[in-house]
């Protein structure tokens, strides 16, 4: 509102269908563009009104005999505000005489509205409302009683004929609203400040009114039905889950008061119970009812990446965003959505990552919940310390943020709690009961902790080996194989299909044999789509028996009915001790590995402000875990011993400046960029050297030399080179790739006699010929994309090669933000933004587009891209029975990709529109006459 008491209104029509241009030129448009011509026939007489907000001649305007408000007015592109109304108020009308029919004569309402309003004069109130106000006193009038006094209004029916004369016709909500529209419209600019406040304050009650009967319309807002979520939640669980009802302990741990209260909460239950739709709902109440933003966090890239195909299609559906934060995905800060909340889906390097960006921006209060699955990680080396680290600065920085943790049954979990003040909640429920067994020979016991010996005798196995199948089968697995039916052969077939589409035409030997009969291996020299093939065979019953490593259990919910070790009698001591063990512990890592965690932690809260000399450390760290558990994990030294330490040492490494007495801690310009891009503290400096020498002949004729730089340090250990493949695939090399390579310390003569088993004199950086064999393996895939060409070539499994990629590209997005902080190296940053994103993908480049899409790897991408679906947009548009037989769908994945490929489109949407709105955005240190004065 202006100095005059003028009303600055801003209105943006969207309309479905748009009116030819003659249409268009109607009363309102002006006099010269409708060519002087006053309206003819049955139009309406023009009248003259006074000015508004204008001190130009009077407009021209219609009567309300002209519907001005009609097709043309669609504020919600399918029906207009006023047809709303109408529709409200007609169902309203309804349900009001159906509960007429209902009430004795005696029955009264309570005395009008107006009654209350009496005591004030409202004479200077805006026409609009002063008109209002009399059609409310005109209907108060008409429904009092002839008898004079002021009484409560009877119910009258209102099919009974009236003998009191013609009554006006009732003026319907719509039709009211026009004609106050109108006439406010018409009214005087020039209205006092009393009268401008009243407007303000009845306007707002009118809104209020308005938000209220939107409530009672058919399909209006029912917050509450569903653990205090919208009818509708419930109904696309069992839509898109096909879950119906809970479990009873479901129900019981969303009602507990701790829940309510939104206090921080730790709850364990056994593996398959249902832990994690308990979040999931915790996540929507937040995300539609607080309209607070979440964060999800789980162990690896692979569940984020499940996590995200799931909720994706709810979040079509209640209109919040679902977005990635794994591998090099995910953007630091999150876009800031002016009106639809996030779900940001996060593995544990990711999260810490996007809690500090929050932190810095000052949005950390935007995050309403905190959900980390698999809690118990805390205690799992470095990655225990990047969770506790976060969760640390979030309990820390906000008191407005929950935290969720889901667990498995822990020994200590009271230090958990006293860490995260939360209460606990624990649960032994299984949907399906669990027995161990342990197998000697073809003896079969059950493991009972009441028993002495921890076993009992359960059953034999009725198998006669020969010879020949004793030696091959020493420990009796054909005994428990052949207990299978040989069934579900058409599936198991299908499998070996999609097995051989997911490796281009190539087929594991082993696989081959064995799938038919049911069974499979399932390890870390599979790639990442032969695993999730045979995870969801077995899940579904095509697969009998899976011999796998322990790494399947964490977070993949796999229905074995068949767990448990097989022996060789006498059961070996450290196997009993296994099977009959206590509950583990889980333990502070920040001290781990020389005080790694520890540093780390520090470096970044100097570099977030958090604190800024030893004291304000200590404090903060009174918040940790590792305080909780100070006593066993600080035997030795203290903790303030250890804070000063790590400060001196980071100080040494030039991450860290202090001066005075008391010394201000300050991080430096290295510092910064190292925990910006979350680079270890190990490889900070070695980094910052090879990049420095990298600017000085940077090779660009191929892509050798910069991927040698983003090639992960800790990747190097777990790769032995094979020296005469190493000497072949130099040899292959083209002269100025020779001469990068020699440059940065691997020479031919070196490769060359160390594949001829000679003995090398000189000393040589073995971290460096690591590096650069890595790199060549990278580089071919680079080149080809096809694993299986590039392991047969390197002798290396598939699955070692896809997870150098995934590291690789997730290194490359750290050295990105890297060089980000530092200016000296401004050349990579556009360099390393195509190398992530051929890094991340390593398909062909036409491929791209398609693995975006959550869901999508790279055999379904070419399927996909030979059926015409070459983009996101074709995906989230295709017909679902399209899509489902171009990728072979028989497991319902077509609605999550196409769900998934609809989300990515969005979140695009959405950070096109927030640099659009950055543009548009007013400055706020633009330059006025009160700061030139100062100046």
């Amino acid at each position: 509102m202006n100095a005059a008491g003028e009303q600055d209104v801003q209105i943006k029509r969207v309309s479905s269908r748009k009116r030819s241009r003659d249409s268009q030129k109607t009363l309102l448009t002006p006099t010269g563009k409708r060519g002087g011509a006053s309206p003819k026939g049955g139009g309406a007489n023009p009248c003259r009104l006074s000015r508004v907000m204008s001190d130009g001649p009077a407009a021209q305007y219609c009567s309300d005999s002209e519907d001005l408000f009609g097709d043309y007015d669609s504020l919600l592109e399918d029906s207009s505000l006023l047809a709303g109304l109408d529709e409200a108020e007609q169902a309203a009308q309804t349900d009001f005489t159906a509960l007429r029919r209902r009430q004795t004569p005696e029955d009264v309402l309570t005395d009008s509205i107006l009654d209350l309003l009496e005591d004030e004069p409202l004479e200077d109130l805006p026409a609009s409302q002063q008109q209002l106000k009399e059609l409310m006193d005109e209907a108060a009038e008409r429904d009092r009683p002839r008898g004079g006094g002021k009484t409560s209004t009877p119910l009258r029916d209102p099919e009974r004929s009236t003998e009191e004369g013609t009554r006006r016709p009732r003026r319907s909500v719509a039709d009211q609203m026009k004609r106050t529209m109108l006439c406010n419209a018409a009214a005087p600019s020039s209205v006092s400040r009393s009268a401008a406040l009243k407007e303000a304050v009845v306007s707002e009650e009118i809104g209020v009114a308005l938000r209220a009967l939107e409530a009672v319309r058919p399909g209006g807002p029912d917050l509450g039905p569903f653990f205090g979520l919208p009818t509708r939640v419930k109904e696309l669980m069992f839509k898109l889950r096909g879950i119906e009802s809970l479990y009873a302990w479901q129900e019981t741990c969303l009602n507990l008061d701790c829940v309510q209260q939104r206090r921080n909460l730790i709850y364990s239950l056994p593996t398959s119970g249902g832990k994690t739709l308990v979040a999931e709902i915790l996540v929507l109440r937040e995300l539609l009812c607080r309209r607070k933003d979440c964060l999800f966090i789980l162990p690896y890239i692979s569940l984020v990446q499940e996590k995200v195909r799931g909720l994706a299609s709810l979040g079509l559906e209640l209109d919040f965003m679902v977005e990635e934060y794994a591998g090099s995905k995910g953007r630091f800060p999150p876009v800031k959505r002016r009106n639809n909340k996030s779900v940001y889906i996060a593995t544990i390097e990711k999260a810490h990552s996007l809690v500090n960006s929050l932190i810095e921006t000052g949005r950390v209060d935007d995050l309403g919940l905190v959900v980390v699955d698999e809690l118990h990680m805390l205690g799992d080396g470095s990655r225990g310390a990047i969770i506790e680290m976060t969760l640390a600065k979030v309990l820390h920085v906000t008191k407005n943020t929950q935290i969720i943790g889901m667990s498995a049954t822990l020994g200590n979990i009271k230090d958990l709690q006293a860490f995260l003040r939360a209460d606990n909640y624990t649960n032994d429920f299984r949907p399906v009961q669990l027995k161990e067994y342990v197998k000697l020979n073809d003896t079969i016991y059950e493991v009972d902790q009441t028993e002495e010996e921890c076993f009992k005798f359960s059953r034999l196995l009725n198998f006669k080996y020969s010879s020949a199948m004793k030696k091959t089968d020493p420990d009796h697995i054909i005994a428990l194989v052949t207990e299978f039916l040989r069934l579900r052969e058409e599936e198991r077939a299908l499998l070996l299909k999609e097995l051989r589409a997911s490796g281009s035409g190539s087929l594991c030997p082993v696989l081959r044999r064995t799938v038919p009969y049911g069974l499979a291996y399932h390890h870390s020299g599979l790639t990442a789509e032969e695993r999730r093939l045979l995870e969801e065979a077995y899940s579904s019953g095509v697969l009998c028996l899976l011999t796998c490593t322990s790494t399947l259990a964490a977070g993949v919910n796999l229905p074995a009915r068949r767990p448990g070790p097989c022996c060789v009698p006498p059961l070996p001591p450290h196997a009993r001790a296994l099977l009959c063990a206590p509950m583990e512990s889980c333990f502070s890592r920040l001290l781990l590995s020389n005080e790694k965690g520890l540093l780390s932690l520090i470096l970044s809260l100097v570099g977030l402000n958090i604190s800024s000399s030893v004291d304000q450390l200590l404090d903060f760290l009174r918040g940790t875990l590792l305080f909780v558990q100070r006593g066993h994990l600080c035997a030795e030294t203290s903790l303030t011993e250890a804070v000063r330490r790590c400060v001196d040492l980071l100080q040494s490494k030039d991450l860290l400046t202090g001066s005075g007495a008391e010394p201000q801690l300050q991080v430096t310009k290295l510092g910064r960029a190292t925990y910006k891009g979350s680079v270890d503290l190990a490889y900070s400096s070695v980094l910052y050297k090879d990049l420095s020498l990298g600017l000085e002949a940077l090779l660009l004729s191929s892509c050798l030399h910069l991927v040698y730089l983003v090639t992960p340090y800790d990747m190097v250990a777990q790769c032995k080179p094979d020296w005469m493949v190493y000497f072949r695939q130099f040899t292959l090399l083209s002269a100025a790739e020779q001469k990068m390579s020699a440059a940065v310390g691997v020479s031919e003569s070196f490769i060359a006699r160390k594949a001829a088993g000679q003995t090398v004199r000189k000393t040589v950086n073995m971290q460096v010929v690591g590096r650069m064999y890595l790199a060549l393996v990278l580089s071919c895939l680079l080149k080809e994309s096809s694993v299986w060409n590039v392991a047969e070539r390197f002798q290396l499994s598939r699955g070692f090669l896809q997870s150098l990629l995934s590291c690789c590209s997730a290194f490359c997005s750290c050295v990105l933000h890297f060089t980000q902080e530092l200016e000296e190296f401004w050349p990579f940053r556009a360099l390393l933004v195509d190398l992530t994103r051929r890094l991340s993908y390593c398909v062909a480049a036409e491929l791209v587009p398609l693995m975006e899409v959550a869901g999508v790897l790279e055999s379904r991408a070419r399927r996909l891209y030979a059926a015409g679906f070459r983009t996101p947009a074709h995906l989230a548009n295709a017909d679902v029975e399209l899509l489902a037989n171009a990728i072979g769908d028989l497991r319902g994945r077509a609605h999550q990709i196409r769900a998934s490929a609809r989300m990515l489109l969005n979140e695009k949407a959405a950070a096109l529109q927030e640099e659009v709105d950055e543009l548009l955005m007013k400055p706020s240190d633009l330059p006025t006459a009160e700061t030139r004065r100062r100046i």
